[in-house]
């Protein structure tokens, strides 16, 4: 049995809202779909939740309803966009390489989108808001105004999935609760109001047509683009949508009493003869054989309450809440809300977005070189078979990493940044330049190895190799190790304009040195002979740049600016100790970031990193410092989401890798001190229990 009382550590922690905070939505879902909703538990209001959307008039919302499965693609020009018409031939060491780069400028938030060839490979395939389930009030029937909202409370029960509402709605009363189902695209629905015997309110359940924007997932205004198709079902109806070639079926079951109305060309009422609205809505993709009716509500809200109970009893826990330090209530409050968001937004069939499954970032795409910082705290914190579902996709689009490798020359597999589920990557003056995500499925298998065993090797064992292969194959040979570069772009992105001419960032050298060793050992582990080539680069990277007796992020020009990430204190941090980085020189380099740095710049996730190099230089207090310092790009929400800016306004790679930093500091790592949590203070400013946490490599 748990030394730790489970259920009163997260119950204590549940989310609880009085009124319209437009920065905090809440989320029901299970990490292949997810319904965000506002203070009423549906999506009365979305335009109290903006979201800013750089390339668009009107701003986007936080209250999405995405899938996995669910994307879309606008038709395509004559002649269809190729990758082939962006590649750009730089020279390198290696002599001229082709990259499927973006003509024009472009800024570090990727909102310039080069020609208009381009922009449809950066726009195509984009996630789809497959719904918005809200509260009208008749007639005619409309939604209602904010000014008719009142005595709104709210909370999430983080022990159960429930999410429970009650406010007033035009002085009447109602009671609204939400849940997801956790093995279906499934969200249920039950409403509890006088106000619906009395035909003054009422469920609407609409549908937009997908959306370009950079993060407005949803298009209210092109009504003939798309066909929402009624007809009959058992215990309901069925709505067969069609999107271009797009093809998505939605079931509704109603309870008794209960009927459905068409409003408009894509918009049906929901209307109950008594006090209580039952609605239960399963999203598919559309063309496959006919659907079981979707279930009851009582049966996906006990299925929701046996899910999360099972979640927060098994795989670990971290508790600080017997600690000194003032901060420690806040430090346990992201702790627990991270474990629940990064369940339900980044635990799919594919790497998340950096937004989730809440609304769009980027379209809905996901960018590998993130991939690390969603999700490689599940098997750190016990539960690698959540890392597992996205790991899955990269054996599925390994050949197209293959092409890429091989159009430029090398051999292996070279990893995309930007992508849909295909895997093909974007024209971009950045993303088809960066190297850090290389190493990453290297990382994130040994941790499956680690938590798993001989399944895992099986499983990854070839993106291992190929990904391994590529990378001693890309650097280049001198007097003086093994140097990368150029061009390319580092994992700091503010050289990204210098990328012709940019070498040897020291994160990427020191993450090389690892990872290529950790691939090594693969080899054994899939009975193979030794690669000679992947040890003499491991072993002989090129030293990095010191400038001041400090690591410069770069060994080129302008060697360190002090914006975005400081890259350079991740080669010992995030990248385990394998003798490459010099201890002293990188405290001295963790210092001086610490004194001087342009924190409203960095990112979300910099803050645990940083953290993690504190810990493993034995500096805990700096760990618990940077864990949680105090600047904008570090706030965590009511909601528990990592705001960034308006048009990030959830950030989860913020919240996965605190949760990776906790892991480490808490349970240590591979070589490093004994004791039980060597990466917090032993001065007595904090009592840190756990269980069920691996130790970090």
């Amino acid at each position: 049995m748990s030394s730790i009382d489970r259920r009163g550590l997260v119950e204590r922690h549940s989310p609880v809202l009085d009124g319209v905070d437009p920065r905090s939505a809440l989320s029901v879902g299970n990490g292949e779909f997810a319904f965000t909703a506002d203070v009423t538990g549906l999506q009365t209001f979305p335009q109290l939740y903006p979201v800013h959307a750089p390339d668009a008039a009107e701003p986007g919302t936080l209250l999405g309803t995405q899938a996995q499965w669910a994307w879309h693609s606008v038709p395509a020009p004559v002649p269809a966009p190729s990758l082939e018409s962006s590649l750009r031939r730089y020279a390198s060491p290696h002599g001229p390489v082709d990259y499927v780069d973006l003509d024009g400028s472009m800024d570090p938030g990727g909102s310039g989108d080069g020609t208009a060839e381009q922009a449809w490979l950066r726009s195509n395939p984009h996630r789809l808001d497959l719904g918005r389930i809200g509260l009208v009030r008749g007639a005619p029937w409309q939604p209602p105004g904010p000014d008719q909202l009142g005595e709104a409370h709210q909370r999430l029960d983080l022990w159960t999935g429930l999410l429970e509402s009650s406010f007033r709605l035009a002085g009447d009363p109602v009671r609204v609760q939400t849940c997801a189902h956790p093995g279906q695209d499934v969200l249920a629905v039950r409403v509890l109001s006088p106000a619906l015997r009395t035909g003054r309110l009422a469920l609407r359940v609409a549908f937009p047509y997908g959306s370009t924007s950079w993060s407005n997932a949803a298009d209210w205004h092109r009504p003939d683009a798309h066909v929402s198709t009624l007809e009959p079902a058992a215990a309901g109806f069925r709505i067969r949508r069609a999107l271009d070639d797009t093809r998505i079926d939605v079931g509704l079951r109603l309870g008794s009493g209960m009927h459905l109305s068409r409003l408009g060309a894509h918009e049906f009422g929901v209307h109950a003869e008594g006090e209580t609205l039952e609605l239960v809505v399963a999203f598919a993709p559309g063309g496959r054989p006919q659907q079981a009716p979707p279930p009851t509500f009582a049966s996906v809200r006990a299925a929701s309450e046996a899910h999360w109970a099972r979640f927060w009893e098994g795989g670990g826990t971290v508790d600080v809440t017997g600690s000194a330090d003032p901060r420690a209530p806040e430090l346990q409050r992201r702790i627990v809300l991270s474990q629940y968001l990064t369940a339900v937004h980044g635990a799919g069939s594919l790497p998340p977005a950096e937004t989730g499954l809440v609304t769009n970032s980027w379209r809905g795409r996901f960018h590998l070189e993130m991939h690390w910082w969603h999700a490689a705290h599940f098997a750190l914190w016990g539960r690698p078979e959540l890392l597992a579902r996205s790991m899955d996709w990269y054996p599925g689009v390994l050949d197209r990493a293959r092409e890429t490798a091989r159009r430029q020359g090398f051999a292996g597999a070279r990893w995309p940044k930007q992508v849909a589920p295909d895997g093909r990557e974007s024209p971009s003056a950045i993303g088809a330049f960066l190297l850090w995500q290389q190493p990453h499925p290297i990382h994130l298998a040994e941790l499956l190895r680690r938590a798993c065993g001989d399944e895992a090797v099986a499983r990854y064992g070839e993106c291992v190799l190929e990904s391994a292969a590529f990378m001693a194959d890309v650097v280049v040979a001198a007097e003086d190790g093994f140097h990368l570069g150029p061009p390319l772009v580092p994992a700091q992105e503010s050289y990204h304009r210098e990328r012709a001419a940019t070498a040897d960032p020291t994160f990427e050298l020191a993450y090389w040195a690892w990872a290529l060793r950790v691939a090594q050992r693969w080899r054994a582990y899939l009975g193979l002979d030794p690669e000679p080539r992947w040890s003499e680069v491991a072993e002989h990277m090129a030293p990095a740049c010191v400038r001041d007796g400090r690591y410069a992020a770069i060994a080129t020009p302008p060697y360190t600016v002090r914006d975005d990430h400081p890259s350079m204190l991740y080669a010992l941090g995030v990248v385990p100790d394998t003798g490459y980085v010099d201890a002293s020189t990188m405290r001295a380099t963790l210092k001086d970031v610490l004194a001087d740095w342009h924190w409203e710049s960095t990112w979300g996730w910099d803050f645990p990193a940083i953290a993690m190099t504190a810990a493993r230089l034995g500096e805990p207090h700096l760990a618990v410092d940077a864990l949680l310092l105090d600047t904008p790009k570090n706030t965590h929400l009511p909601s528990g989401h990592n705001r960034q800016t308006g048009r990030l306004p959830v950030y989860l790679p913020g919240n996965g890798g605190l949760l990776a930093a906790v892991a480490l500091m808490a349970a240590g790592w591979d070589g490093g001190p004994p004791g039980q949590t060597p990466g917090f203070p032993d001065d007595g400013s904090w009592t840190v229990r756990w269980e069920g946490i691996a130790r970090s490599p």
